[in-house]
């Protein structure tokens, strides 16, 4: 295989002639040994971040031209090459040439070998658009021209925000769908009777109506919070440098890359007004995804609980979807791989949680050199929960079906209903009630002709659904 070398500060290493990365990718892979693939949504913002740095620098140079300041030879790109850099960075930004992206997810070194990655392929793609062999660096230089006026600790994380408001969005409109299906749910079942539970136990009558709508709720909630964290994550250090000093950049990159970035992404990105706080401190990613956990922990509420009342441990209270076959020994098993899918993906998350919490904490001075499997980790929790919701919604969600009449049957012989009868005979003469069902295993109209508690007319009006299921009592109630 033709082979060419390449050189840098610490030594030679031999490359495939036509490889798109370069030395320091290629010391990145050595030195890194992990097969965690790399995000490709980070992959293709760093594209958007490089397009955007290029596009000003083109600018820059116009208006240094328009100011008599410009002089060919002088130190300026050639208005081909950035032309090309421009164009190739748009290629990186549509995912192209990501099988030349060899840097694993998990590394050291602050992204310098993500940044380089890129930073190889945009500058060897360039050079054979131009006519040019790979590694030919004299001219397209991966450091020289490709990262003109950029660092590794300004355009990593703002990649990283990027691809995180991009993802973001996509959650938003997801936790929507999941919560109007829940909400279908309330609606359709508003009446439907059940028996309530706490710790287990039967406690009150209840409606799937009202229990679906604390899903609702929560998940009103989630939408709500997973919007705002737009404002945290918005703000960038493009242009800072390497710790957000922005000495070697000149103040007209500074002041415009930025809005270079607005244009090219649709969203109202902004430089930071301390560029030395945003480079060093990463607890806007630590807040941000705290929300993401308690959306985690919405979720395994809503699955477990589904997946309980599914079981024959619970009667088959509700029916879910049956979606694949449960057991390759158990002929016709089928089981809640849904809940179970959304319960995992919940553990995930509180598992990235605890890992982005720490390594932000291990930041020191002027950066945080762990912001590679910061970001890994916070993307996988977004892309985990944008799957969680699309499967709950389409898979599970959509399908479930109530027995309305078995589940209010059931909440007629439950001892549990004798507890709306509280305001009329008070506890001592209920618990005798509950205990004359319990005992005989009848229903509350029977135990009720045995002890004659209660009217039976007055008991039938009780227990229709408007009585049982709403807000409180009047003393009219009582008194009527």
């Amino acid at each position: 295989m033709p082979t060419r070398t390449e050189t840098d500060y610490l030594g030679s290493m031999q490359l495939p002639a036509d490889a798109l990365y370069g030395i320091h990718s290629a010391r990145a892979k050595e030195n890194f040994p992990d097969t965690t693939p790399f995000h490709i949504e980070w992959y293709q913002a760093m594209g958007l971040v490089k397009q955007a740095c290029y596009l000003t620098y083109a600018d820059m140079v116009q208006a240094l031209r328009e100011e008599k300041l410009y002089a060919e030879g002088k130190g300026f790109i050639p208005d081909n090459l950035i032309n090309a850099l421009i164009a190739v960075a748009g290629e990186v930004h549509e995912g192209k040439h990501f099988d030349s992206f060899i840097v694993p997810a998990i590394q050291g070194g602050a992204g310098t070998s993500i940044n380089m990655n890129v930073n190889e392929i945009i500058a060897n793609v360039s050079l054979v658009r131009l006519g040019y062999k790979t590694g030919e660096y004299t001219i397209i230089d991966p450091i020289e021209q490709a990262n003109i006026y950029q660092s590794t600790n300004d355009t990593v994380p703002t990649a990283l925000r990027v691809a995180v408001v991009r993802l973001l969005t996509l959650l938003e409109e997801l936790i929507n769908n999941t919560r109007q299906a829940v909400e279908n749910l309330e609606k359709a079942h508003r009446n439907s009777l059940r028996v309530g539970y706490t710790q287990l136990q039967a406690a009150v009558p209840s409606s799937y109506g009202q229990l679906f709508s604390t899903y609702s709720e929560a998940l009103s909630r989630d939408w709500w919070r997973v919007s705002k964290c737009f404002e945290r994550i918005k703000v960038v250090n493009l242009g800072g440098g390497a710790i957000g000093t922005a000495v070697g950049t000149p103040r007209y990159f500074v002041m415009e890359v930025v809005k270079h970035l607005q244009h090219l992404t649709g969203f109202p990105f902004t430089r930071s007004e301390n560029l030395n706080d945003a480079t060093a401190n990463l607890d806007p990613f630590v807040e941000v995804h705290a929300i993401l956990k308690a959306h985690a922990v919405n979720i395994e509420k809503m699955a477990s609980d589904l997946r309980l009342l599914a079981s024959d441990v619970a009667g088959n209270s509700i029916r879910i979807p049956k979606r694949q076959v449960g057991s390759s020994i158990m002929p016709g098993k089928v089981n809640p791989v849904i809940p179970e899918f959304a319960v995992s993906v919940a553990h995930r998350v509180y598992t990235n949680d605890m890992l982005i919490s720490n390594l932000a904490g291990q930041g020191t001075l002027d950066l945080n050199a762990y912001l590679p499997t910061i970001g890994h980790a916070f993307i996988d929790s977004i892309k985990l929960l944008i799957a969680a919701n699309q499967s709950l919604a389409r898979n599970l969600l959509a399908g479930i079906e109530v027995d309305a009449e078995k589940s209010a049957w059931q909440l007629m012989f439950n001892p549990s209903i004798t507890t709306a009868l509280l305001p009329i005979i008070g506890f001592n003469r209920a618990a005798m009630l509950a205990q004359e069902m319990r005992s005989k295993k009848i229903d509350i109209f029977n135990a009720n002709k045995n002890l004659n508690l209660i009217p039976e007319d007055k008991l039938k009006e009780l227990a229709k659904p408007n009585n049982l299921l709403k807000l409180g009592f009047s003393f009219r109630d009582v008194i009527d």
